[in-house]
């Protein structure tokens, strides 16, 4: 396992050994005493599966009081995800990280708490993993409009399919003052 530290704090690239051959592969995907090793040692409470189509835009989102440390993957597919600070008082507050995930890759992003996170989807389908340290609470949840001009995310996808309510969410200057 090889460890990548990007240059936001908090946010840690963990790209596995993959081992494969004309069978296919197998990757170890969580092991506690190598995590805890590369600095991931909360614990995690929660596993999520999303799937999506090519063009899906999920994000950006975070919980305001319960904020969630997320260990995200993906199995099939390829999506490019990103992790924005929004932790007031950090050297990147405001700042963004993006990388493409992938099923050949394997590779992980480790988004601490206190940062928001979104992905799109840039292959037909994909299948996206999130390993969580709080619960999802409904109530808490909130986000940050996919494409705002302040953050300037440099998503690969030029009119993504939104929910609704990332349609509508509120730009970064709105919620944090800036």
């Amino acid at each position: 396992m090889e460890i990548e530290k990007t240059p936001i704090d908090g946010v840690v690239l963990v790209k596995p050994k993959v081992w494969g051959d004309a069978r296919g592969y197998f990757v170890e995907t969580w092991q506690k005493e190598r995590y805890e090793a590369a600095g991931i040692h909360l614990p995690f409470v929660q596993d999520n599966h999303s799937m999506s189509r090519r063009g899906i835009l999920r994000g950006l989102h975070y919980q305001k009081t319960r904020p969630q440390g997320k260990l995200v993957s993906v199995s099939l597919g390829r999506v490019f995800d990103v992790a924005v600070d929004i932790r007031k008082g950090s050297p990147t507050f405001g700042k963004w990280f993006g990388v493409e995930l992938t099923q050949e890759n394997q590779w992980q992003m480790w988004i601490a708490p206190g940062l928001a996170h979104g992905f799109a989807v840039v292959s037909e389908e994909a299948h996206f993993h999130y390993k969580c340290t709080d619960y999802y609470c409904p109530g808490d949840e909130a986000g940050i409009r996919w494409n705002d001009p302040d953050i300037a995310v440099a998503w690969p996808v030029d009119n993504p399919l939104l929910s609704a309510k990332d349609a509508e969410a509120p730009f970064f200057r709105d919620v944090f003052g800036v």
